[in-house]
């Protein structure tokens, strides 16, 4: 996204955000952002495309800077999961998330609402998947199901937090309180072995992902992880953020552009230092081998 589409983008979040996306016209972002009507179709085909391009750009500023929160540390470390969940809802209230999702939900626009719903559910990935490094492969049968109920708890414990205190309700009391119940929760239903939608759910509700795809998301996050907590240490910033748009588009793309993917590495390769190589090379395989399998089912 180049600058100029990006001042747009910043511009109109604004103006949904003080006016409201319904309220809010085509010709008030021209006006507000400075632009004509044709820079705008250039970049957009509509106020919804738009509105997408909005979520998108916070979704992935939400996921680098959850990522950094792991730099250096143990994924284990249950403290780090609840920063990273206190980051996400500052994020959601900064950037007046629930608002526009609420206007969504009223639209009659099915493309919106897909996007929103898939939205839901890979957050509801994202925790899964983070539940398996604080709690371990041996309890992955139940984590899915915890990672709905807790994202359930903390939607319903900081609704009520609010209407019960005041807007500035501590978010960090209400999160550390969930993740509290959290873990109840996920030792009760393993020591009973109850389990209501097993994890293999997952493939159904990501039809776009290979048969494979939770085995090489996990690959992929470990050898990206690895290299952004050595790079982390030299802060190499241009590097990791080579790797943030390798993660993206490997991940939140349907069709991953394989040559911007071997343009990025070899940038990485030229950038970071010798003894690095190694741990890129790593990453480099896994890669391969997942474009590889692409194209043997594409065949």
């Amino acid at each position: 996204m180049n600058d100029r589409k990006k001042h747009v983008v910043k511009m109109a979040h604004q103006l949904f955000i003080d006016k409201g996306f319904q309220s809010t016209s085509i010709q008030d972002i021209l006006d507000y952002s400075g632009i004509s009507k044709g820079t705008f179709y250039n970049y957009f085909s509509s106020k919804n495309e738009l509105l997408i391009a909005i979520f998108k750009t916070v979704f992935s500023e939400l996921a680098t800077l959850r990522n950094e929160l792991l730099i250096g540390q143990d994924r284990s470390d249950i403290e780090i999961f609840i920063k990273q969940i206190e980051l996400q809802l500052k994020t959601n209230r900064k950037n007046k998330l629930i608002t526009l999702f609420e206007e969504v939900l009223v639209s009659n626009d099915a493309d919106l609402k897909q996007f929103i719903e898939r939205g839901k559910v890979k957050n509801i990935h994202w925790v899964y998947l983070r539940l398996i490094d604080l709690f371990g492969e041996k309890k992955k049968d139940y984590l899915l199901d915890c990672a709905i109920m807790f994202m359930g708890m903390l939607r319903e414990n900081l609704k009520f937090s609010l209407l019960t205190h005041d807007s500035n309700a501590n978010l960090n009391h209400v999160v550390r309180y969930t993740v509290n119940r959290l873990v109840n929760m996920v030792n009760e239903v393993a020591v009973k072995d109850e389990q209501l939608i097993s994890p293999l759910t997952l493939d159904s509700w990501f039809p776009d992902c290979k048969k494979n795809q939770h085995d090489f998301q996990k690959r992929i996050h470990h050898a990206i992880f690895t290299l952004k907590n050595k790079l982390g240490q030299n802060e190499q910033s241009a590097s990791i953020s080579l790797l943030d748009f390798i993660e993206e588009e490997l991940l939140d793309t349907k069709k991953p552009r394989k040559f911007l993917i071997e343009s990025a590495l070899f940038s990485l390769n030229a950038q970071i230092e010798a003894i690095l190589k190694e741990d890129l090379k790593k990453m480099e395989s896994i890669v391969e081998a997942f474009f590889n399998s692409l194209d043997k089912t594409d065949k």
